[in-house]
C-alpha cells in the first residue's frame, strides 16, 4: 500500500506524488482550446478579445477566486474541504477596513490582524475536524454560519476604509502586469513548492490517498489536516485583502456574493483535483480558474442571461468531474 514509509519519501496507495499531481497538463491544454474558441467567437461577433486591457481585466478578475482556490486545493488534496472561506473573505474585508480606518500608519496592523484571525479560524476548523471527528462539510459550514451571524449582527454595509497606499494592491501594475496578478502567481508558486518539495506535501497526498494507511506509516495525519486548513484560511484572507483594496471598504456581503466557497471547489475540480483527496495540483487549479474566467468573459461579450450562465457553468463542472472519473477508472485509479 505504501511504497516507502520514510516520512520524506512517502507514497500514498502506490502513487508517487508526481503521479498524483500530473493531472494539470491536460487542463492547460483544455484552457488553450477554450481560449482559442472564445477568441474566435468574440472576433466573429465583431468584438475584440486579444487586447491588453481585456487580458488584464480577465487576469485581475481571476485573482480573488484564484487565491481562495489555491487554499481549497490544498485541503481537497488532504481529503477535506472548507466551506467557511466565503465568510472569512468578508471577515477579512470588514476587519481590515475597520482597523485601518484610512490611516496609512495602521495598514500593517490591519494586515497582521486579519492574517491572525484567518490563521485562528483555520486552526479552529482543523481542530474541530480532527479533534472532534466532525465531517469537514459540517464543521466548516458551522464555522461559516458563526461568522455570518457575527458579521450581520455587527455590520450592515460598508465599514471603515483602507488608505490609498493599500489600494495599490488592487489597481497598480508593474509594467503590463497588475500587482494582484503577481500576488496570485507568487501564492501559486509557493503552494506548488510546498506540495511538491516539502515533507508536508508528501504527507498531505498520503493522508488524502488513505488517512489510515498514512497514520499507520507514521504520518501525523491530524497535524497535516490542521495545517492544510490554516493555509486554506490564509489564502482566503489574501482574497479579502485584495477585494477590500478594490472596493476601498469592507462589507459583510463581499464573500458570499462572490460565491467563493463553492466556486473555489469548482475551480479546483475543473483543474483536476479529486474530491476524494490524494490527487491534484495548484497549477491545474490555476488553469481551472482561468477557464472559468474566459467563459465568463464570453458570457459578458454576448450578454448571456445570469441564470443561463449558472446553468452552463454547472454543466461544465459536472462534465469535467465525469471526464476525470472516467479517465481515472480507465487508469485503474479506483
Amino acid at each position: 500500500m505504501i511504497a516507502d514509509t520514510m516520512p520524506g519519501r512517502l507514497r500514498p496507495l502506490g502513487l508517487t506524488r508526481d503521479t498524483a499531481a500530473a493531472s494539470s497538463a491536460p487542463v492547460w491544454l483544455v484552457f488553450g482550446g477554450v481560449f482559442a474558441v472564445a477568441w474566435l467567437l468574440v472576433e466573429l461577433n465583431g468584438g475584440q478579445f486579444m487586447t491588453v486591457d481585456n487580458l488584464q481585466n480577465m487576469a485581475v478578475r481571476s485573482v480573488a477566486l484564484g487565491l481562495v482556490a489555491v487554499g481549497q486545493t490544498i485541503v481537497l488534496i488532504g481529503g477535506s474541504l472548507d466551506l467557511s472561506v466565503a465568510y472569512l473573505v468578508s471577515v477579512t474585508a470588514v476587519g481590515a477596513s475597520f482597523v485601518m480606518q484610512g490611516d496609512p500608519d495602521r495598514m500593517v496592523l490591519g494586515i497582521v490582524v486579519t492574517l491572525a484571525i484567518g490563521a485562528l479560524i483555520g486552526l479552529v476548523n482543523g481542530l474541530i475536524i480532527t479533534g472532534l471527528r466532525v465531517n469537514a462539510f459540517i464543521a466548516t459550514l458551522g464555522t461559516s454560519l458563526v461568522m455570518s451571524g457575527v458579521l450581520n449582527a455587527l455590520f450592515t454595509n460598508f465599514t471603515g476604509s483602507v488608505p490609498r497606499q493599500f489600494q495599490a494592491l488592487g489597481y497598480n501594475a508593474l509594467g503590463p502586469v497588475p500587482v494582484a496578478v503577481i500576488l496570485l502567481l507568487v501564492v501559486v508558486g509557493l503552494a506548488w513548492y510546498v506540495l511538491r518539495r516539502t515533507r508536508f506535501g508528501y504527507h498531505l497526498y498520503a493522508v488524502g490517498g488513505n488517512a489510515e494507511v498514512a497514520r499507520l506509516s507514521g504520518v501525523r495525519t491530524d497535524r497535516t489536516v490542521v495545517l492544510a486548513h490554516v493555509l486554506c484560511s490564509l489564502t482566503a484572507v489574501l482574497t479579502g485583502l485584495f477585494l477590500v483594496s478594490r472596493l476601498r471598504s469592507g462589507a459583510p456581503w463581499v464573500g458570499p456574493d462572490g460565491g467563493y466557497d463553492l466556486e473555489s471547489i469548482a475551480a479546483a475540480v475543473v483543474g483536476g483535483t479529486a474530491l476524494a483527496g490524494g490527487r491534484g495540483a495548484v497549477t491545474g487549479t490555476l488553469a481551472g480558474v482561468l477557464i472559468l474566467a474566459v467563459i465568463d468573459q464570453v458570457f459578458n461579450e454576448f450578454e448571456v442571461n445570469a441564470f443561463l450562465k449558472t446553468l452552463i457553468r454547472g454543466v461544465i463542472i459536472v462534465g469535467a468531474v465525469a471526464l476525470y472519473a472516467i479517465r481515472r477508472r480507465d487508469e485503474g485509479s479506483f
